[in-house]
């Protein structure tokens, strides 16, 4: 059978899972974040018109006040957005406990659920989209959780490749933007969504046939197998298979003259590193890694949301309700969002450019990866601070500059989160670290709907909840410092004790 036979057909089948995994994150994992294309053509059919009101101003104009509608939609993508997040902590489990396929098999029956419940939405049945767009959304990240693992298959390109499925994942929100262009075009919301959930067969027979039982291990074993028409696969328990393989590593270390050692569980115990040998799920939650990567994923998170969840309101108040140059702003925003499938494997170059290359002495791979996504983490934070401080300025053309500035960032956010925790934790934590960090961060993007609500009272004008959030994201930059400074802690302690072999291999000679 195709992708069976021998060495060449699993590396036939490794790049068919590759390329449809890719496909499956750029069509249908992130749509959701399209939301501003979508509320486009909800406001044109008339969902939560009813909210919309006739007031009279000072002057005796009578203008159609419609902030409660506005507020409505903000309050589906606030309840979307928590939901994506908040839930993959439980996914996270479920991922790590009973494998691929229960997770994808849970995934697909969501997406299908959510894409059904937006088809047979109306405007009298506009609450419908609550549940519908959550479902969508969990169902989405599950898709991505799932293939993350398939970087695993390529080991010197790891990062490369779960940034790039986070890149797509950031692409796909570009789906609602042709599912605008359509409705415009005569094709109704209702086909739009019956045609994605008729696609649901797809995700079933890649989780049936291109995609494994359990898990990925890393690294891959010989003639590692998967597939319910491969026969059967070999079994592999990812926690067994590190401990092995660290076991391995310590043992075919060399020990040569002025070599350092490596460093000690205390040791890194200190430097707030969970230690490989106590590899709990509870040492790496509470290291200071993980508490710096959680604040430096959420306060850039938020910033993301109150983004995208204000930005059709923001681009009515800035084009004086014009929904012509609505239109075009919110077209080009969907279009960039497009491009962020290019953008996010250049964060994992940056993070596998030391693939390859050989090791300082004493240094371990863990150590050189981490050293590696130093720069990662330092420019993500500053293009969120250069977002921010764009979004800021209230002049309409600038806002081309932070659609730009958004999807790059988000394209080098959410891939570097998969890839940093691939990096700092153990293997057989993944699905949980994962899910909890984007639990945790969930928590934190609940803070949106107080901003949203402070901006109300402001009449409107963001300005001063956007400078608050700019000033937030100064946070994010604690994180890559810490990681620097982690690193140039164990290159001091590597020479230090290189020092120590050496004047010892010296006072041995002598005597």
């Amino acid at each position: 059978m195709l992708g069976c036979d021998g060495e060449s057909g699993m590396r036939v089948r490794y790049k068919l899972t590759l390329v449809t995994g890719l496909l499956e994150c750029l069509c249908f994992a992130g749509v959701v974040f399209g939301w501003a294309s979508l509320v486009f053509i909800l406001k044109t059919d008339g969902y939560f018109s009813d909210l919309c009101v006739t007031v009279t101003e000072g002057n005796g104009t009578a203008v159609t006040d419609c902030s409660a509608q506005d507020e409505q939609f903000s309050l589906i993508f606030t309840v979307a957005s928590f939901m994506n997040n908040f839930l993959t902590l439980p996914n996270g489990f479920l991922f790590d406990h009973f494998g691929t396929m229960a997770t994808r098999f849970l995934a697909i029956f969501l997406y299908t659920t959510g894409t059904l419940l937006v088809a047979l939405s109306s405007k009298a049945l506009s609450l419908l989209f609550f549940p519908a767009l959550s479902c969508i959304t969990v169902g989405g990240i599950l898709f991505l959780l799932t293939n993350i693992q398939v970087g695993n298959l390529f080991g010197t390109h790891r990062s490369t490749i779960i940034t790039l499925y986070n890149g797509a994942f950031d692409s796909s929100s570009t789906v609602f933007l042709i599912i605008k262009v359509l409705y415009e075009k005569g094709i109704s919301l209702r086909t739009s969504f019956l045609f994605l959930s008729a696609c649901d067969v797809i995700h079933l027979l890649r989780t049936l046939f291109l995609m494994p039982k359990s898990h990925i291990p890393y690294p891959v074993p010989e003639n590692y197998r998967y597939g319910v028409n491969c026969g059967k696969s070999n079994s592999y328990n990812v926690e067994e298979k590190e401990a092995k393989q660290e076991l391995k590593n310590v043992s075919d270390k060399p020990e040569q003259d002025g070599e350092s050692e490596p460093l000690k569980s205390d040791d890194l115990a200190e430097l707030g590193e969970p230690a490989e040998k106590d590899s709990s799920f509870r040492s790496c939650v509470i290291s200071w890694f993980f508490l710096w990567h959680l604040i430096w994923l959420s306060v850039m998170q938020l910033r993301h949301y109150l983004f995208i969840g204000t930005l059709n309101p923001m681009l009515n108040r800035l084009a004086n309700q014009d929904p012509v140059i609505v239109s075009q702003y919110t077209n080009a925003f969907a279009f960039t969002q497009l491009s962020g499938i290019l953008c996010a494997p250049w964060n994992g170059l940056l993070m596998d450019r030391h693939k390859g290359k050989a090791l300082k002495p004493g240094e371990t791979e863990k150590e050189a990866d981490l050293r590696s996504s130093i720069l990662s983490l330092f420019l993500t934070s500053l293009q969120c601070l250069l977002f921010s401080v764009c979004a800021t300025i209230p002049f309409l053309p600038l806002q081309y500059i932070t659609f730009v500035l958004q999807v790059l960032n988000r394209s080098f956010l959410y891939g570097g989160n998969a890839a940093f925790i691939s990096i700092a934790f153990p293997a057989q934590h993944f699905g949980k670290l994962y899910g909890l960090v984007m639990s945790l961060s969930a928590i934190v993007s609940l803070l949106q709907y107080p901003c949203l609500a402070l901006v109300k009272t402001l009449e409107g004008d963001p300005f001063y909840v956007n400078v608050s959030l700019t000033i937030l994201t100064l946070l994010a930059f604690v994180h890559p410092l810490n990681i620097f400074l982690h690193c140039r802690r164990l290159a001091s302690q590597r020479e230090n004790t290189q020092s120590i072999c050496t004047d010892s291999s010296n006072r041995e000679a002598s005597l």
